[in-house]
């Protein structure tokens, strides 16, 4: 089974990716973890598409969370058998950020790169409120509209909390029915 998770900045696409390893028994793979250093700092162009071709390439079953459009972002959506959008309002996606980043302040979270300590800066808090939302939505428009029968979009606590319980209760070889059994991702992205 291979599930990409994408979707908006602290809608939970890490905690689903972690839930969803253990379910289908995957290795995870976290784009954060990917892009930063330590500090914060920003890994090389070359070296993060090594580590993600690496990652798929020995994996026959797997979980990648993050939007990273540069790091084989065709590939993914073309080789998932499942693909779940966290399209979260702004609010909602910043309460969730404020929420981590008092969970884990002066620590490292478990799906970011090691030494990269929590922060919530003015920069993130626009990038979450606004920014993010200029482009994202054609990409996701673009996914829904080219894999539309493998496509899940969830948009608020409630409807995770229901696939998360959905996806519980089946075997791994049924996941993919979570995403078939649901009307046209197209029309739920608007």
């Amino acid at each position: 089974m291979k599930i990409a998770i994408i979707g908006y900045s602290g809608a939970g696409k890490s905690t689903l990716a972690r839930k969803l390893g253990l379910i289908v028994q995957a290795d995870v793979l976290h784009f954060d973890a990917v892009q930063f250093l330590p500090g914060w700092e920003i890994r090389s162009e070359e070296k993060k598409k090594k580590i993600t071709k690496d990652f798929m390439d020995s994996h026959d079953s797997w979980v990648i969370e993050g939007n990273y459009t540069k790091l084989y972002y065709e590939r993914r959506m073309t080789e998932a058998d499942l693909i779940i959008m966290l399209l979260f309002n702004r609010f909602s996606c910043l309460y969730r950020a404020i929420r981590r980043y008092i969970k884990y302040k002066n620590t490292t979270r478990p799906d970011m790169g090691e030494g990269c300590n929590e922060k919530l800066d003015r920069e993130f808090i626009r990038w979450i409120l606004y920014d993010q939302r200029k482009s994202k939505p054609q990409i996701y428009a673009q996914v829904c509209s080219q894999y539309k029968e493998k496509v899940v979009i969830i948009k608020n606590q409630r409807q995770l909390d229901k696939f998360c319980a959905r996806c519980k209760e089946l075997s791994e070889n049924n996941l993919c029915l979570v995403a078939r059994g649901n009307k046209s991702a197209q029309a739920r992205l608007k």
